[in-house]
């Protein structure tokens, strides 16, 4: 059976190494977690001249990969052959080298840690793959809904004794998007600047993520929520004279996921705080936001409003184009969400 992440780290912190890992699935992230770990800890630092290869797939042939796991450690207790982007290896879709793939997890070399590290999907059915899950670590890194991503960023931050407010995580999602690398790498930083027991909030994140206090997404939507015309206007203008910084499309997905959700609330007959969250997948700090917004707009409004987002998204991918500046289209937007 494929083994959750969080089961492979702590067994591999507790230095327990499986002679094969096959680690694959569409979230590098956790890969990439996995082999830092093991790259970082398989072996003392002594030991890896001689008997730590970090090899790429492009670069091997299945019989060039066995010749290295079949090798004997150097003065070691074990070796470490770690393949990153598994998937270029020349010829592992040809059966019979993975015949020989599985002829060896049959029976591997115990003193050789063998990591072969996908940035795809392979197939768990075949039996090479179940080969090397019967006698190493299958892992399968599936993509994380979006509604999961606040919780694993407080569990990122507590990981590292820190902690972090709703807001805070609402205005990293908001700013920096769903890529796992990208966040943690900002928590990472956040983490650096921090103050003994200071814990991430708001201000925190505006000064080291590198956002406007008063004119970001976070505070756009805010505006919406609330209405406020002149706000919202003022937040879209500064959008417009800084489009590097703000894109549209990020804006587009932040409206959609937050107005679609706001059609759900309204198809929910048990609208209190407790259940809205928990339909909605959200922290229950923002169903305010949701209930807020049901008070300022009908439910035939939000289905126009939703319409209107995907007409400028289909435009914003030259579908339907309108020939204007993105900043124009922000605008359009802004005035049909508002009036």
């Amino acid at each position: 059976m494929p083994k959750l992440v969080q089961d492979v780290l702590k067994e591999l912190k507790k230095k327990h190494f499986a002679p094969l890992y096959l680690l694959h699935g569409d979230e590098p992230f956790f890969i990439d977690k996995v082999t830092d770990f093991i790259e970082e800890n398989a072996l003392p630092v002594a030991d890896r001249s001689f008997n730590q290869y970090i090899l790429y797939g492009k670069d091997l042939t299945v019989p060039s990969l066995l010749s290295y796991a079949k090798r004997f450690p150097m003065m070691s207790e074990r070796q470490l052959i770690l393949v990153k982007e598994a998937q270029g290896i020349q010829g592992i879709e040809q059966k019979e080298m993975q015949a020989a793939l599985e002829a060896y997890a049959k029976n591997p070399l115990p003193s050789t840690v063998l990591v072969l590290a996908f940035k795809d999907s392979v197939d768990e059915r075949r039996t090479w793959v179940k080969a090397f899950d019967q006698q190493g670590i299958l892992m399968s890194s599936k993509k994380m809904y979006d509604n999961k991503i606040p919780d694993w960023i407080i569990d990122y931050c507590h990981e590292s004794g820190v902690k972090i407010s709703p807001k805070a995580v609402q205005m990293i999602l908001e700013n920096v998007g769903n890529d796992l690398k990208r966040i943690a790498s900002e928590i990472d930083k956040i983490i650096i600047n921090l103050k003994v027991n200071e814990e991430i909030n708001a201000s925190v994140v505006e000064r080291f993520v590198g956002i406007s206090k008063e004119y970001n997404y976070f505070e756009f939507q805010k505006s919406l929520i609330q209405k406020d015309v002149l706000k919202a206007n003022q937040i879209v203008n500064f959008f417009a004279s800084n489009p590097k910084d703000n894109p549209l499309a990020p804006i587009i997905l932040l409206l959609f996921n937050f107005f679609s959700k706001v059609l759900l609330a309204y198809t929910t007959s048990d609208k209190s705080e407790k259940n809205l969250a928990a339909v909605l997948g959200v922290n229950p700090f923002f169903v305010k936001d949701y209930i807020q917004t049901l008070r300022h707009y009908s439910l035939p409004k939000v289905v126009q409003i939703i319409h209107e987002i995907k007409e400028i998204e289909l435009q914003a991918k030259g579908i339907d184009s309108v020939s204007s500046p993105d900043s124009e289209k922000l605008k359009e937007l802004t005035f049909k969400i508002l009036h």
